[in-house]
């Protein structure tokens, strides 16, 4: 059995446990104030060519967004998501667990525009009701879409016009930024929004997320917020070790990739064997729809999510490519199909 059910089957990159294991006999502060946390928030910044945006190392993507939107929002603010968005159907209410509502639009696309939250804010126009304040967007998507530039300005000039605060999950952000389609740099994002992070647990770590906040009005006691939501580690050093790996030279690039490689190529062989797809993906996400016959044979070789009932004969399949991902099981999946 191969798994093309995520990008975080596997454990992670082995220069990454190598620094892991080197570093291990050496004594360190703790609650991310060691060297090696410190180092690596200097090379992030570096690569985003700024230096007055305040870094955090967190262990994951819902632990992430909870923290940060429950720090950056007031009690009776709210948050604007797309109807696919993570924080809505993957993190079991933990927003809302904070006390802040999830206000949802649709969007075929996966992306916000700025005429669908401008609706939202339409909607919500006094104090009976909940105050729309932060707009979540994921980059890379649910659905493995990614925002173009041009597409990231007109929300950032919007968010700004409306005095709305724009937050970016980037639990995917290599696939995102490495994609052939993609025209953003790591550099444009302290530009266009508010506070964002990057993932490593989808992109070589074992675990970790680096918080970007940009916004000053923002960074002012972070990290009692950490603190309180258990995000503080004492051991902080671990994610610490983890990023320097990853931005010590192009390592995190690298391996994003290499999962985007290896998804354009199942997209080049399911096109060779005319198998359509429920909605375009560059990014290391892809959505075959598949005849029902052929997704339970496969399920016997291959573990994937059944993503949704297309009619009563197909059904489209969610295929996910990692860091790691083998090309030969590329190929042999391909195969299986053509059978």
């Amino acid at each position: 059995m191969y798994s093309f059910k995520n990008d975080y089957s596997e454990g992670a990159h082995p220069r990454i446990l190598n620094a892991l294991v080197e570093s291990n006999l050496v004594q360190e502060e703790g609650y991310g104030e060691d060297r090696f946390s410190q180092k690596a928030m200097e090379l992030i910044k570096e690569r985003m060519g700024r230096t007055d945006v305040d870094i955090h190392f967190l262990s994951g993507g819902t632990q992430t967004n909870l923290t940060a939107l429950s720090a950056f929002l007031r009690p009776h603010e709210a948050a604007i998501a797309v109807s696919t968005g993570h924080i809505l159907g993957h993190e079991t209410g933990a927003i809302e667990a904070t006390g802040h509502k999830i206000l949802s639009i649709e969007a075929e696309d996966g992306k916000l525009t700025p005429s669908g939250v401008k609706a939202v804010l339409d909607a919500h126009i006094d104090e009976h009701m909940v105050k729309p304040k932060l707009v979540y967007i994921s980059n890379s998507t649910e659905i493995g879409s990614i925002y173009k530039r041009s597409e990231l300005k007109q929300l950032s000039d919007f968010c700004r016009e409306n005095n709305l605060l724009l937050y970016m999950d980037g639990a995917r952000l290599g696939s995102a930024l490495c994609s052939k389609e993609n025209d953003l740099q790591l550099s444009d994002l302290p530009v266009l929004v508010d506070a964002f992070y990057i993932g490593g647990t989808k992109n070589g770590a074992l675990i970790g997320e680096a918080l970007v906040i940009c916004r000053d009005s923002l960074k002012e006691d972070f990290r009692y917020h950490l603190k309180q939501k258990g995000a503080m580690l004492a051991k902080g050093r671990l994610l610490g070790i983890q990023f320097l790996e990853l931005f010590r030279d192009n390592l995190f690039f690298d391996l994003a990739m290499h999962a985007n490689k290896m998804a354009e190529m199942l997209i080049d062989g399911l096109n060779q064997a005319n198998i359509k797809f429920l909605t375009p993906s560059p990014s290391n996400q892809i959505f075959p729809v598949l005849p029902n016959a052929l997704i339970t044979e496969l399920e016997s070789k291959y573990a994937f999510h059944i993503w949704e009932k297309v009619d009563s004969e197909h059904s489209a399949i969610r295929l996910v490519t990692s860091w790691a991902t083998k090309e030969e099981m590329v190929e042999a999946f391909i195969e299986d199909i053509r059978k």
